[in-house]
């Protein structure tokens, strides 16, 4: 199954359903193995001490992975985060912008299944572990 969206409709359908996100996102890569998706790191985005919440961190692999399943599925506004699964690993680099590395594992026609791994821009000790899953109403 290959892609049946591009980077440029991605990000239109996110700024299009999601406007509350507008700007806080960008999909830097595309592809069947694996997207990678970037939080485009603001001060609204950081908890005291100067660092990226984990509301944001989460947010991200949620973004990210959902994008990756929309590639594939096309423009698909309901589906919806039926499970998630997140390990922070070390704080995040100050001032730097959060990427997603995400992978598609399953799928399915009722389920999709992915993982994203989490890095601060430029360093490549992961900061999060996330793995979700998506339920895909039917059509």
């Amino acid at each position: 199954m290959g892609l049946v969206m591009d980077r440029m409709e991605l990000a239109a359908f996110l700024e299009q359903a999601f406007p509350q996100v507008k700007g806080d996102f960008a999909i830097d890569a595309l592809g069947e193995e694996e997207s990678v998706v970037r939080l485009c790191v603001a001060e609204r985005h950081l908890r005291p001490g100067g660092t990226v919440s984990g509301p944001n961190i989460f947010a991200l692999a949620d973004v990210g992975i959902y994008m990756a399943i929309l590639a594939r599925l096309g423009p698909v506004a309901l589906a919806v985060t039926t499970n998630a699964s997140i390990d922070f690993m070390r704080k995040p680099v100050a001032g730097v912008d959060l990427v997603a590395r995400v992978r598609i594992l399953k799928l399915g026609r009722v389920l999709a299944v992915g993982e994203a791994l989490i890095f601060s821009d430029g360093d490549d000790r992961p900061v999060a572990r996330a793995s979700m899953t998506y339920s895909i109403p039917p059509k």
